[in-house]
């Protein structure tokens, strides 16, 4: 029996239920990094097999009559990651990274006009922590403090870890949500500085809990 934790290879293709819906199968398309659910397309298996080749998600356009690479047009690819089947071998989920809007209407995803919520949306802090890396710091705060180094951030860290512990002392719910915003983003930009993110510590978290 196929490991349902392990990514979709080249030698399971042909093995999915292609019959059951005359060929396709639908492919849901996930951010990666945030999780956010971004659209839903359909593959046949010479889609699948291109995307697998290619690194770039392709579907089967049921109004083209054709294969279709998304963001061909565009240039708003989905670079491919991964590729997992569910139980019953007729449904894909699609791990991928969007370069730009995912959807035709110029969002992060053709659910919903807003990008990430939640937990999700600490993924998108570090990856505006990182852009802005580069930027110049004198118009940049998390440029500056990248700039600075690690050894300041940490003295940051310290200070805002301090903050939230005495709102908490205090009990005062809007101060501790403020003062972990504030830790959180100082952590998130420790991560950019040692070249680690947040899924490293959340594997870390799951196999502890193990």
């Amino acid at each position: 029996m196929r490991d349902r934790n392990a990514p979709l290879g080249e030698g399971d293709v042909a093995a999915l239920d292609w019959a059951k819906m005359d060929g396709l199968l639908p492919a849901v398309v996930q951010d990666h990094r945030t999780l956010q659910l971004l659209m839903l397309g359909y593959m046949n298996e010479e889609a699948l097999r291109q995307s697998l080749a290619s690194g770039l998600v392709t579907f089967y356009s049921r109004s083209k009559g054709r294969l279709w690479t998304k963001g061909e047009t565009s240039g708003n690819h989905l670079k491919l990651q991964r590729i997992f089947v569910d139980c019953d071998g007729d449904a894909l989920l699609v791990m991928a990274e969007p370069v730009g809007p995912t959807c035709h209407l110029g969002t992060e995803s053709c659910f919903t006009a807003e990008g990430a919520s939640g937990v999700g949306w600490l993924a998108r802090l570090a990856t505006i922590v990182h852009d802005r890396a580069g930027a110049d710091p004198e118009s940049s705060y998390t440029a500056r403090l990248l700039a600075k180094g690690p050894t300041r951030i940490a003295q940051k860290i310290g200070e805002e870890g301090v903050e939230v512990a005495l709102a908490g002392a205090t009990g005062d719910r809007d101060g501790c949500i403020s003062e972990t915003a504030d830790l959180v983003y100082h952590l998130t930009v420790l991560m950019e500085a040692r070249g680690f993110g947040w899924e490293d510590v959340a594997a870390l978290l799951k196999e502890r809990h193990k």
